[in-house]
């Protein structure tokens, strides 16, 4: 008697739709969210790249490493792409661009940090200079886009 009441069970639990974070556990699941966060990713890169580009560019690019992020970005896009298409360059392309990005933007956020110490007053005159100098957390943002990626590559691909 107890056996077919745990069927019951199991059958009404499958009949009931899936809503809200149900569903997304269910697609980290069955590995739909892998292609998903890929293809964000993808998404992600452009428009940060984008972003990226014209804040330097009011910088008028004055450190030669204020081009990195920007040509990451598109790499990143390609990458997304490529592992929302296809598994094996999910598993391999993508997380070698997520990790240059991720990289990337920690490298930023120092060379950010060295730009507001820089600033007239220094670190002495830290709220001006958070203000007025190069933005402190920004380069964060490119580095959640990495890390994207890196999630995306080591989820579990659907079938």
């Amino acid at each position: 008697m107890r056996r077919s009441t745990r069927g019951a069970a199991t059958r009404l639990r499958r009949a009931e739709p899936v809503r809200g974070i149900d569903r997304l556990v269910r697609n980290v699941e069955t590995g739909h969210f892998e292609r998903s966060l890929s293809g964000l990713t993808a998404a992600g890169a452009v428009v940060t790249a984008a972003e990226i580009y014209f804040e330097h560019d009011k910088a008028s690019f004055g450190n030669r490493w204020m081009w990195a992020p920007v040509i990451l970005g598109p790499i990143g896009a390609v990458a997304g792409v490529a592992g929302f298409f296809s598994k094996t360059a999910a598993k391999t392309l993508l997380p070698v661009a997520a990790a240059t990005i991720v990289a990337n933007g920690l490298q930023g956020v120092y060379l950010h940090a060295r730009g507001v110490g820089q600033k007239p007053g220094g670190w002495h005159n830290l709220r001006y200079n958070l203000e007025m100098g190069p933005p402190l957390l920004a380069p964060l943002l490119v580095t959640l886009v990495g890390g994207m990626g890196l999630l995306a590559a080591i989820l579990r691909r659907e079938k």
